[in-house]
């Protein structure tokens, strides 16, 4: 009888573990984005054209965590990268690359990418650079309509195939802000609206094809970063428009917070019209501005601007010697680092992220929350 209890516990507690696991798991994972999610896209486009090498071709990109380059802008993994492991599924391939099946996923994300297509800014004045490739959000939901007849065919498998996927719109909009000069902004403020829709739209398409988890982050605290800091720096320093706090331009924050406000707006809204959906919204702004504000709490180096790999000045930072360039340093434990080249996080920075959206605090609601039910 002495034996049979503990048998009889060990069989409820494994029971009891096995109700604990929840009945499915995502198949697949398909990402739109920019830099902060390209894993070769960019790659692929600049071989194509045969255009300039493309600065993640080289190390000390990848030297982390792949020991190689691996055509992400960052030092190792990236938060979709955490994602996959997570759920148990392959990294994403890069869409462009045409390589191999893509039954568990397609990285349509493209460094530099945006949500107004380029010619947007060129019509409005915005900046006098049109950007040759088209890869705004647009052309991305394009490139997976294309892939779509490769992984369903009817309307009913399409929505069963798509239901167990998980689909991640974004990081894509700081580059609409990022771009434009800061004479600039007060325009900018008054298009916000427009990205809005347009992201809107997007997701509205991936609803309409049957997807039921769509992660869809907002804008990270663009006054923050180095490379923007550094150009300001040069062009328009004003010593009242820093924030005494972190040493960030507030009219940027000032503008990804205005944007911010506005996207988890529409996210409510999508969710009312779609209720059996789970559309998650994923605050970018506050953890990177905790980075900024309390650095040490989150084992990183007491200036939190300065850049890990990149050379001179008061960020370690500049726009003619960038990261992979020659004669450029790379910092030599990478993990204490938030910024990684100026405007890239470090692996260490998107793991913390993609922990806080897969589990929260940062996610509403956490992504592990959302794929149980």
């Amino acid at each position: 009888m002495k034996h049979t209890i503990p048998f009889i516990l060990s069989l409820f507690l494994f029971l009891l573990s096995i109700q604990l696991i929840p009945s499915h798991a995502f198949d697949s994972i398909f990402s739109f984005g920019d830099s902060y999610t390209d894993t070769g896209n960019l790659n692929v486009l600049a071989k194509k054209l045969k255009s300039s090498p493309v600065l993640s071709d080289n190390l000390p990109y990848g030297q982390t965590f792949f020991h190689r380059p691996s055509h992400r802008f960052s030092d190792g993994r990236l938060i979709v990268n955490f994602f996959a492991e997570e759920f148990g599924l392959p990294y994403l391939k890069p869409y462009l690359g045409k390589n191999g099946s893509f039954r568990q996923g397609a990285n349509f994300a493209v460094q530099g990418a945006t949500a107004l297509d380029p010619t947007f800014f060129k019509k409005h004045n915005l900046t006098s650079y049109v950007d040759p490739l088209s890869t705004s959000l647009s052309s991305q939901l394009q490139w997976f309509k294309e892939l779509k007849p490769s992984l369903c065919q009817t309307t009913k498998e399409c929505r069963n195939y798509f239901s167990r996927s998980l689909f991640i719109v974004g990081h894509i909009e700081g580059r609409d802000y990022v771009k434009v000069p800061s004479s600039k902004l007060p325009m900018m403020v008054s298009y916000a609206p427009k990205i809005i829709q347009i992201i809107a739209g997007i997701i509205k398409e991936l609803l309409d094809q049957g997807a039921q988890t769509v992660v869809v982050p907002g804008n990270m605290p663009i006054g923050c970063l180095p490379a923007k800091l550094d150009v300001f720096d040069l062009y328009a320093y004003d010593k009242s428009s820093y924030d005494p706090k972190t040493g960030c331009i507030e009219r940027y924050n000032t503008l990804s917070r205005h944007h911010n406000y506005l996207l988890l707006k529409a996210v409510k809204e999508l969710r009312v019209n779609y209720p059996q959906a789970k559309i998650i919204y994923a605050d970018f702004y506050e953890p990177v501005l905790n980075f900024v504000r309390f650095p040490q709490r989150y084992g990183f180096i007491s200036k939190p601007l300065v850049v890990c790999c990149g050379k001179g000045g008061k960020y370690n930072y500049s726009l003619i010697q960038m990261c992979s360039s020659p004669n450029v340093t790379v910092c030599k434990n990478p993990s204490t680092y938030l910024n990684w080249d100026g405007i890239s996080l470090t692996e260490a920075a998107c793991r913390y992220i993609a922990n806080s959206w897969l589990k929260g605090p940062y996610a509403d609601p956490p992504i592990v929350d959302a794929h149980k039910n």
